[in-house]
């Protein structure tokens, strides 16, 4: 867990705020027992999730594709190759939506835009070490260009079916 404080309160906020702000319908799906909060996210986020994200062509059409996403600063990192679809339509239309759902027991879902990852960024070496140690190479070494990407999301929401129990079983406080 590489958040700071301010982070996962930022992360709180957001929350709060998106799920403030949804509809009466998401509001009886996601209530307040099934609420995920950011301290608990930041826990069960550790490691490779598979993504769902959609991305736009420039028709106008939606794409999804999955991607290995890493859960990083209270946020998403992902990556792909330059060559592929999704690259360049992130390159042209950032505003992406993303989702991780984990079978019936807990689900992310958010709305947002990407930046892609450079090397003058703060957090690249941090990132690069931390996919490095997850899959035992750099991303960089997978192709010739490969693209790194940090997720800005502007409404998210974490559910779980039954909280207490998923939470119990991973071994998280509530």
């Amino acid at each position: 867990m590489l958040e700071t404080a301010e982070e996962v309160a930022a992360l709180q906020e957001l929350l709060d705020a998106s799920h403030a702000s949804s509809t009466s319908h998401l509001r009886e799906i996601i209530n307040d027992d099934r609420t995920l909060s950011a301290r608990a996210l930041v826990a069960l986020l550790t490691g490779m999730k598979v993504l769902s994200v959609a991305t736009v062509t420039a028709r106008g059409e939606p794409r999804i594709s999955a991607l290995d996403g890493h859960f990083l600063h209270a946020t998403w990192t992902f990556s792909t190759s330059a060559t592929a679809a999704k690259a360049r339509h992130m390159q042209a239309r950032p505003a992406v939506s993303v989702a991780h759902v984990d079978g019936e027991e807990l689900a992310l879902f958010s709305h947002g835009r990407v930046e892609r990852m450079r090397e003058p960024d703060p957090d690249w070496d941090e990132t690069i070490a931390h996919w490095t140690a997850h899959y035992g190479s750099s991303p960089l070494s997978w192709a010739d260009e490969i693209h790194l990407y940090r997720y800005r999301p502007h409404w998210m929401v974490g559910y779980a079916w039954k909280r207490a129990e998923l939470l119990a079983k991973r071994g998280i406080e509530p």
